[in-house]
């Protein structure tokens, strides 16, 4: 959506010029709609997001953020940030948008198990960072996103089991309120907005840098066991028996897969479709070979990568792509999964559906994401056990009105099964935050918002607003 712009007493200058004055204020770190590199630079990495900001703003230090803050403020324009744009929505529409890919400040005290870094720091620079100590952060599938972003949604991350959410390691936020103020939040400055920001999105400051706590992984296990789609209904049944004494160190995923027919893709994928489960086990690789015991009565896997990994590295389980790319996304956090859900889902997506999905993905929750921690923030615990994700790139108008129905059809399949519910990251484009948040949650954000920021200065991709959340017009 485009907000409108809100008036407060400041300096007699209209929009245009405050906008204008940007170019003095950060003179080389400003772009506008006139710039011949204008289309390149508000473009998100989610190309099919459309986004219509008023000016690209490139944030290289904290005082940056507060001299466009205040000035935004004194026009009444809104500002936004983004250093990659995964999540990106057109809720950014008229703002002013700040890349902070240039807040890539990163120190790692091993001693204590704490990284600070930078808005702008993504998950495989801090896992790089992090390996020499072997340590980890709860990154999420990818290393490709900023580590802020991930956190002020929440995160699920691939040792979520083992240790929760991403946000609830967050000790302390470096941050720019609407006011204009650089401000650090920690749970006994401000408690009220430290809870705020760990999940409820970017709707409450800027956030310049954090303090993240990390955890011991002298031991790292990971892969991908891959077959044809064919084997789907029997690699499900046994990821539903894997699934139910897992150890809280043990993550399954399980995918339906389908490749594109293009040169890039290695044989035998290029143009197939197939059933995978991705791994990770902060154990050594004799355990998770007990744990994959039931795939091996299967045959013999097409791929299995099953072994040591390097931290670093974990993002090539799930192999997931690193270009900017149109996609469209559906999830829902599911109640339960059982032998009648994965018979749905195969039929709805599965060999002979003729889904144009490129992925299906069936996350294994639980483990300490469903154990309320003291202190946790605005999302703090999952108490579904599994999340369900289906993605599919539109690279043509036709294909984006088969992918559309593709994934309705597979809601539709899933309805019976989910709580209605989804992880705030994985909201789509246009889609309703109160499907993240319990009624309590979402009043208590939206009373922190009215307090903090009631003229909207700061606009998150799901801007919250006072209406009642049985409204569909709020916060798209």
């Amino acid at each position: 959506m485009t907000q409108e712009p809100f008036l407060l007493p400041g300096p007699a200058q209209t929009m245009s010029q405050g906008i204008a004055a940007l170019r003095t204020l950060l003179p080389g770190q400003v772009v506008l709609p006139a710039d011949p590199e204008w289309q390149a630079s508000r473009m998100a990495w989610s190309v099919g997001v459309d986004q219509q900001p008023v000016a690209v703003v490139d944030v290289r230090t904290a005082a940056d953020v507060v001299a466009v803050v205040r000035l935004a403020r004194s026009i009444g324009v809104s500002v936004t940030a983004q250093p990659v744009g995964h999540g990106a929505t057109t809720a950014l529409n008229g703002a002013i948008l700040l890349r902070t890919s240039g807040l890539d400040e990163l120190m790692i005290d091993p001693v204590r198990r704490v990284a600070r870094l930078g808005a702008g720091v993504r998950w495989g620079a801090l896992l790089n960072a992090a390996e020499e100590h072997s340590l980890v952060g709860l990154v999420g599938s990818s290393n490709d996103p900023s580590v802020v972003g991930l956190c002020l949604g929440g995160g699920l991350s691939w040792f979520g089991r083992a240790f929760g959410l991403s946000a609830n390691d967050v000790l302390a936020v470096e941050a720019v309120n609407a006011d204009g103020d650089a401000v650090r939040v920690t749970a006994d400055g401000d408690p009220d907005l430290f809870w705020a920001l760990r999940g409820g999105g970017g709707e409450f400051a800027i956030v310049t840098a954090i303090e993240l706590a990390l955890h011991a992984a002298a031991e790292l296990t990971g892969g991908r066991l891959l077959w044809p789609i064919a084997h789907a209904g029997a690699v499900l049944e046994r990821f539903l028996e894997i699934t139910q004494d897992a150890p809280d160190n043990f993550s399954i995923w399980a995918n339906l897969l389908q490749f594109p027919p293009l040169p890039e893709v290695p044989d035998p994928l290029r143009g197939g479709s197939f059933v995978s489960v991705d791994v990770t086990c902060l154990g050594p690789v004799d355990e998770v070979q007990r744990l994959l015991a039931p795939m091996r009565t299967l045959p013999t896997p097409l791929l299995d990568s099953v072994g040591p990994v390097s931290i670093g590295q974990i993002d090539t389980i799930a192999a997931e792509p690193t270009d900017p790319m149109p996609s469209r996304h559906m999830s829902l956090l599911l109640r339960r999964f059982d032998l009648d859900a994965a018979a749905a889902l195969v039929e709805a997506v599965g060999i002979d559906s003729g889904s144009m999905l490129t992925s299906v993905q069936l996350r294994h929750l639980g483990g300490a994401l469903a154990r309320s921690v003291d202190g946790g923030g605005a999302v703090d615990v999952v108490e579904e056990p599994f999340q369900i994700l289906g993605l599919g790139v539109p690279v043509t108008p036709q294909a984006d009105i088969a992918i559309q129905a593709d994934l309705a059809r597979l809601k539709t399949a899933m309805a019976r099964y989910s709580s209605g519910r989804t992880s705030f990251n994985f909201l789509h484009p246009g889609e309703n935050r109160i499907k993240a948040h319990t009624p309590q949650t979402l009043a208590r954000l939206r009373a922190i918002k009215a307090q903090r920021d009631p003229h909207g200065v700061i606009r998150g991709n799901f801007p919250l607003t006072a209406r009642p959340a049985g409204e569909q017009s709020a916060d798209q």
